[in-house]
């Protein structure tokens, strides 16, 4: 009895001390499976971020901040038994924080937006030693003074090619170089950086404090579809421009309805030419027929324009003619004789 007690006590502290192994390797890792919304503001708006947690065994809810090229960093944590919640970092004296806990939410509020403010803003939850990215926004705050044009959408076929262009409007005075970002929307995902590159462009214009930026894309795949955004840092500050959405055409259909409407065409004509064929040959046959009628009644020289005789207009005469020269074997020979018609 003894023995069986001490084997159950020392499976305990190994399971426990797994537990701990596992909650102290625990890392920050992101999942790229989440859908991260886009959110476009301007300096001095308010905007809440909205958390609901899904999971009942769910311990605790965390608020991360990451900015472009930086770490994530803990913006508060929020104990779902208690219902406390706790800033971090130099958020805890940045009044503009709020967080709004509830029954299985936690929203979290930032008044008075600035541009230090764009970043990509994660939910967490956790348990044990799990993580679960419940939401993700990437907030944007539009930079007064910068502004960027992009094309709305552009048609793409597959296997083809095509150059995204960025036009970026500085207005700044000051010196330095831009660094230029690339990202895809998918919709399915959160943005996903496609290419970056830093320093002046060579096409930037120093009196208009103009730049004209460029991404060029080959050999296209459908799964290349989305929405592309460019992105300029540059003097402390980031924007993001409106995306251009790449749509590829679907030849597919387009040749579905040339074969269509081809085969309805070819069959069209050949109804038309059977229908022409049958048509002449109906006709002809009804000519034969009215030849061989035609043929069967006897010719009438007394026939009258309506092509009938009348009985009384017909006379009949028979004349008898003797010849004296005829020898004895003819005169027994039937008299011949001739009839004649009058008209009257």
């Amino acid at each position: 009895m003894c023995f069986v007690c001490l084997f159950i006590a020392s499976m305990y502290s190994l399971l426990f001390c797994l537990i701990l192994a596992q909650t102290a390797s625990m890392e920050f890792s992101p999942s790229l499976n989440r859908k991260t919304n886009f959110i476009l503001v301007k300096p001095g708006q308010n905007l809440t971020l909205p958390c609901h947690d899904k999971d009942d065994v769910s311990t605790r809810i965390y608020w991360f901040k990451q900015t472009l090229g930086e770490k994530p960093r803990l913006i508060c944590t929020h104990r779902i038994s208690s219902k406390d919640w706790k800033f971090v970092n130099d958020f805890k004296t940045n009044p503009r924080f709020q967080l709004h806990p509830g029954n299985k939410v936690a929203n979290l509020t930032i008044s008075d937006l600035e541009l230090s403010d764009s970043a990509t803003y994660y939910c967490v939850n956790h348990y044990l030693n799990v993580n679960d990215f419940l939401e993700g926004y990437n907030v944007i705050v539009e930079g007064s003074g910068l502004t960027i044009d992009q094309s709305a959408s552009q048609s793409i076929q597959a296997g083809g090619s095509v150059t995204l262009n960025c036009t970026v409007h500085t207005g700044w005075t000051c010196d330095g170089d831009h660094t230029v970002y690339w990202f895809r929307n998918s919709g399915q995902s959160q943005l996903g950086l496609m290419y970056s590159h830093t320093g002046r462009n060579k096409q930037c214009e120093r009196k208009t404090n103009t730049c004209f930026y460029n991404f060029s894309m080959k050999n296209l795949k459908t799964s290349q579809t989305g929405t592309y955004y460019c992105a300029i840092a540059a003097c402390g500050h980031i924007l993001f421009g409106n995306g251009t959405k790449l749509v590829f055409e679907d030849k597919g259909n387009y040749l579905v309805l040339v074969y269509f409407l081809s085969a309805t065409w070819i069959f069209t004509i050949i109804v038309v030419i059977l229908l022409t064929i049958s048509l002449y040959m109906t006709k002809k046959r009804n000519s034969h027929h009215s030849l061989d009628s035609q043929s069967g009644i006897p010719d009438s020289p007394t026939a009258n324009p309506a092509g009938n005789q009348k009985e009384d207009n017909l006379h009949y005469a028979a004349l008898r003619a003797n010849q004296s020269n005829r020898s004895r074997k003819q005169k027994n020979r039937q008299n011949e004789c001739v009839y004649s018609t009058v008209r009257s």
